[in-house]
């Protein structure tokens, strides 16, 4: 069943993302007066085709939907019959160049659009998002530095002490807002709320480089999700755990006197304590009738004492801590919702914010200083496609708004072959007012075609790898 809500997401996300590529050519190509030949979701032996009457185009749905195309008229068409001289005004090739460059500049502009629209529809439709509640961060993380201690909630960012100060509403958010700040390596403000009032911390992202930038930034600040309850689903057989007495349903309060919500930060803690006992304070089941504050169940509080037992990691290859219990966390929620102006505007925001990270992630691969492991193929599309519907609508919508910003991302990259790469070449016609010779055109064909067969093979490795977990 799984396997068929991945297989059916995977086709709609690439249909609804080739569809509207492919209509952002063929639109502007209408408009600038180029007669479309064909409109092709998919290759290879057509499925179905229908020709519109009006403007003579061939609309194709083939057997092989990754991917698709727009054919229009064009006198370099190799095997093609001579143009009727009637018509010659239509081909591609004798538009002007700004021309050219518009139609080829409007399919990945089409997927930038399509991803304002969607971030925009899940802005304004709403989603719940985990609170903006920090967890007790590990010492000497920046966030300790600044001064939190776990509980805080944020509420507001600004750019050092002159800024504009910006409302946080989510932890969704306030990650955004922090990523945002240290690509620009600035030093921010933040204010938040506990049971005392209102306090200002100080965060200094001018340090970090964009090394630092990846899918652990918040953990690398030391922030996390907190305000919530840390619980013991389940117990192994023989664990550290088992022996010390610890049971499905305990809630974790704190460890070696430390308060403890966040599961991130209680594993990292126990993995630091390989075979040093550490003392859990745990809340058991509450007496009926009964509550604590908050009306929450006021439970009995124990210490138990245990030691992790070590064992290697496999990731890292390091002995690290395990208790063997497996944590749930639920963290305190929020609905966050937009009006229609302001949805707009911010699906703008985060589909740029998220094109120039793509951007500048490439380029540390290229250079090094990102692993390649970071490219995804059709594979590892299909499960996150699979999962996001899975999830709901928001998320479904949002993962096809990302993949929509890779895809024009990609197709902008001055490779040949991609509509980057003719871009160049047009960039280069209307510097020089000479259009780059075919000869050339052949020789950076091959080249581009080269590095597009090398990506997909690293990006195939790379889906197989996580298959099999190597």
């Amino acid at each position: 069943m799984n396997l068929l809500i991945e297989l059916l997401a995977f086709a709609v996300a690439i249909g609804v993302l080739v569809v509207v590529h492919e209509y952002g050519h063929y639109s502007v190509a209408r408009w600038c007066g180029v007669k479309v030949l064909r409109f092709s979701i998919g290759f290879g032996k057509p499925l179905f085709q229908w020709v519109s009457p009006k403007t003579g185009t061939e609309w194709t749905i083939a057997a092989l939907p990754l991917g698709g195309y727009v054919k229009m008229l064009d006198e370099r068409e190799t095997g093609a019959a001579p143009i009727p001289a009637d018509l010659l005004p239509q081909a591609f090739n004798r538009k002007s160049v700004w021309r050219r460059f518009a139609i080829v500049a409007a399919g990945p502009i089409a997927n930038f659009l399509l991803a304002i629209v969607l971030f925009a529809l899940v802005f304004a439709t709403g989603v719940t998002e985990p609170a903006a509640v920090v967890a007790a961060p590990a010492p000497n993380t920046p966030a300790a530095l600044a001064g939190f201690d776990g509980g805080e909630t944020i509420v507001a960012v600004r750019t050092g002490n002159a800024g504009e100060s910006e409302r946080v509403r989510s932890w969704s958010d306030l990650r955004w807002k922090l990523l945002g700040a240290a690509f620009d390596h600035q030093r921010v403000v933040l204010s938040a709320k506990d049971a005392h009032g209102t306090s200002d911390f100080q965060l200094d992202l001018r340090g970090l480089t964009e090394k630092d930038v990846d899918d652990d930034f918040m953990s690398r600040l030391g922030f996390e999700p907190g305000g919530g309850k840390l619980t013991v689903a389940g117990v192994q057989p023989g664990s550290a755990a088992q022996k010390a007495g610890l049971a499905a349903g305990d809630r974790l309060r704190a460890v070696d006197g430390i308060p403890t919500d966040n599961a991130t930060a209680f594993i990292a803690y126990v993995k630091s304590h390989a075979g040093k006992p550490v003392t859990l304070q745990v809340e058991r089941g509450a007496p009926a009738g009964q509550a604590g504050p908050a009306g929450q169940a006021a439970g009995k509080l124990e210490d138990i004492s245990l030691v992790p037992q070590s064992q290697r990691d496999d990731a890292t290859g390091q002995q690290v801590g395990r208790i063997g219990a497996e944590l749930a966390t639920q963290v305190p929620s929020i609905d966050v919702r937009y009006g229609p102006v302001e949805s707009l505007q911010l699906g703008a925001r985060r589909t740029w914010d998220l094109a120039v990270y793509s951007v500048r992630m490439f380029g540390r691969m290229i250079v090094g200083e990102a692993s390649l492991k970071n490219l995804s193929g059709p594979v590892t599309i299909a499960d996150y496609a699979g999962k996001s519907a899975r999830l709901g609508p928001s998320a479904f919508l949002s993962f096809l708004a990302l993949v929509s910003i890779s895809l024009g991302v990609l197709n902008l990259l001055p490779i040949p072959v991609l509509d980057g790469g003719h871009l160049l070449y047009y960039l280069v016609e209307a510097v020089t007012g000479k259009v780059v010779s075919d000869r050339w055109q052949l020789v950076f064909q091959r080249a581009g075609l080269a590095c597009i067969v090398a990506l997909s093979a690293i990006a195939l490795f790379n889906d197989l790898a996580r298959l099999i977990h190597f």
